[in-house]
């Protein structure tokens, strides 16, 4: 318990580890992946319910079709089918609409934390820094900086 003070007192002093701030820029980098990923394929989802609604429209009412609800493949008429899909695209459309906010907002948050700890990136930000030897010192140049490779 004694420890426990001295190593806040030295991270109050020295400001924020880079091992933690690598790790929070992963973790909101990781964040926007998973939110980029789920949009894809929800817009795979929609483009598949836009292809069956366009096929089922020109199709008679009552023919019998047959869907796939959860893992159980039903028989329906198209009738009753088609104002499903119908709705179902419309979610889904709104959902991508919300997970696009999201993945802007993230975005901007995973921006605000690079500014806020001057992450860079190897090869990426500034080559010609990068190509320049390093103070060993912990000088000017390289106090608060965070480099990502």
């Amino acid at each position: 318990m004694a420890n426990d003070p001295k190593k806040n007192d030295k991270k109050a002093g020295k400001g924020v580890d880079p091992q933690e701030i690598l790790a929070g820029f992963q973790t909101l980098r990781a964040d926007q992946q998973k939110l980029s990923s789920k949009l894809s394929e929800l817009e795979l989802d929609q483009n598949e319910h836009k292809i069956v609604i366009e096929t089922l429209k020109n199709v008679n009412e009552d023919r019998k079709c047959f869907r796939l609800v959860g893992g159980i493949l039903t028989e329906r008429k198209v009738k009753d089918v088609l104002p499903v899909l119908q709705s179902n695209s419309e979610k889904l459309g709104e959902i991508i609409e919300k997970l696009s906010e999201q993945i802007t907002k993230k975005g901007q948050e995973l921006n605000e934390y690079k500014e806020k700890y001057n992450i860079r990136f190897r090869g990426l930000d500034n080559p010609k820094e990068d190509a320049e030897p390093r103070n060993p010192e912990g000088g000017e140049s390289s106090r608060g900086n965070v480099l990502v490779s």
